[in-house]
């Protein structure tokens, strides 16, 4: 009797026991479900802060591209009511890009200062002072003054902002968030075609004025995403504020071992653990007297940034209503039409390239890029030389400038501000993007300054038959001097360019990439 109830009560607690264990299981796969669940939840949080800090950063460009699609059509009704010559519209559609050469020169030392961030600010302010005058201008003069402000404003946001998304993305999106300036640029001139299609029926003593006095509206929306951004956490390891850095790359990535990697590794490139190794030589020295590593990081980053213009993409987005008129169309109307059809293109191609610049990869895309591009040109120049003022070459004219504009965008337009961004060392980073921008930003003044007298001297079909040449000159270009940085850390990028750190077993210290960049003899 008592073997039974003993059996009875063993059976009894043999199944509490299992009931238990079933339970604390249950419990385990509840805590496994329960961490996964919050691992995705912070993903999706980081993702969505990088890609709204990406298009914040980005919202300056709207200003240089919504100037750039404006001026295209404005000059037509400025030229009608101030009385300038075609010398004076050269000056007035090309000074703005040289003169945002200083606001690109100025910028880097002035973001390495003030951080990332207020330089961004910085940019809107003076584009807002520079837009209020243009819209005011009672003569050229004041014009012209306005458009100098507008130049300087521009020249800070375009360098600054690829700068600040390269520094927040992780390697994996970088490119094609790193490609955002550009899509707001396109967005930009979009606008200012649409601008110049909806105000051309105004009398042309107004209808100018209101198109350039329109641009300050995206300055604003500038002031309101400040308040949400957050610093590059490069800069403020730069500057040693190492807990509110953490703090970023915690909200821009979703693992907290990567973040303490991560972390490091920016310390690293930045020297602050090797700071001795940086005291005493400037950065301008290290850009005018370069390492072998760092030549051939400047030969692309700077090379590519010209070549982007010298093909002679501005002429195309600020002459559009010229070329179509060489093409044989007359109406104002018209002319400013078949322009928003070019900015529509533009704008649709970039949004391809966001897709493929980081699946593809970057060189894949300038080729394409550049090749297409030599094909259009030709193409323009033929049809304009043997079909002008003929239905069959209005349309071709049209066709070739849309796939122009096509191929640029889904290529070197966007990449050319991803390299050039991505490519340069930390402590040399702001201010090497900004010596790209100056090249960038002097090649197009120049190119925008002379088109007119080109056009005049061997014809729109001549001028653009030698953007041909020089776009064939850039696929070359690519294939010698371009590398491939798809996937690679912005660390891992600064190793790529220095041959004696490229060892056959493949092993490299992250700390050795300070090395591109010499410590200065003592004495010095």
């Amino acid at each position: 009797m008592k073997m039974g109830v003993i059996e009875e009560n063993g059976m009894e607690n043999m199944g509490l026991k299992n009931i238990k264990n079933k339970y604390r299981r249950m419990d385990s796969d509840l805590s496994v479900i329960s961490e996964n669940e919050a691992q995705i939840m912070r993903k999706r949080n980081t993702r969505k802060f990088v890609m709204a800090s990406a298009v914040f950063a980005s919202l300056n460009s709207v200003l240089l591209g919504y100037d750039v699609g404006v001026m295209s059509g404005a000059v037509i009704f400025i030229q009608e009511d101030l009385k300038i010559s075609d010398v004076q519209i050269e000056v007035l559609v090309g000074i703005l890009s040289i003169i945002s050469l200083l606001g690109s020169l100025a910028g880097g030392k002035t973001s390495d200062t003030i951080g990332r961030k207020w330089t961004m600010a910085l940019a809107a302010m003076i584009f807002q002072v520079g837009a209020g005058i243009m819209a005011l201008a009672p003569n050229f003069g004041v014009l012209l003054a306005g458009r100098l402000f507008a130049g300087v404003g521009i020249g800070f946001g375009i360098m600054i902002a690829p700068v600040y998304i390269a520094e927040i993305a992780p390697a994996i999106a970088r490119g094609s968030l790193t490609s955002f300036p550009e899509i707001f640029i396109n967005f930009g001139i979009l606008l200012g075609y649409i601008s110049n299609y909806v105000f051309s029926g105004l009398p042309a003593h107004i209808n100018w004025r209101i198109m350039l006095g329109v641009g300050i509206l995206p300055s604003i929306f500038i002031g309101g995403a400040l308040l949400i951004i957050p610093e590059s956490p490069r800069w403020l390891v730069m500057q040693n504020r190492i807990d509110e850095a953490k703090v970023v790359l915690q909200k821009t990535i979703d693992n907290e071992k990567e973040v303490e990697e991560k972390l490091s590794d920016i310390q690293q490139a930045a020297g602050t653990t090797n700071a001795d190794k940086y005291e005493t030589k400037s950065v301008w020295q290290e850009l005018l007297h370069p390492t072998p590593a760092v030549r051939k990081m400047l030969i692309a980053g700077c090379g590519i940034q010209i070549f982007q213009q010298i093909t002679g993409i501005d002429t195309v987005v600020y002459y559009s209503p010229t070329i179509f008129k060489d093409a044989g169309i007359s109406s104002n109307t018209e002319l400013l039409a078949a322009t928003m059809a070019v900015g529509f293109t533009k704008t649709f191609c970039i949004l391809i390239a966001i897709y493929l610049i980081d699946h593809l990869g970057r060189k894949p895309l300038l080729y394409v890029s550049t090749v297409g591009m030599t094909v259009c040109l030709i193409g323009l120049s033929l049809s304009l030389a043997l079909l002008g003022h003929e239905p069959i070459g209005i349309r071709l004219a049209l066709l070739f400038v849309c796939g122009n504009v096509a191929f640029f965008s889904v290529g070197i337009g966007p990449i050319c501000w991803v390299l050039s961004s991505e490519i340069f060392p930390l402590r040399l980073r702001a201010q090497a993007s900004g010596l790209g921008a100056v090249g960038s930003r002097v090649s197009s003044g120049l190119i925008s300054m002379s088109f007119l007298s080109a056009a005049h001297a061997i014809t729109v079909a001549g001028t653009f038959f030698v953007f041909a040449v020089i776009s064939a000159l850039s696929v070359v270009f690519v294939y010698k001097c371009v590398p491939e940085t798809r996937g690679k850390s912005l660390e891992e990028i600064e190793v790529m360019f220095d041959e004696d750190k490229l060892p056959g077993s493949g092993e490299m210290e992250l700390a050795d990439t300070v090395s591109l960049v010499p410590k200065e003899p003592n004495g010095a």
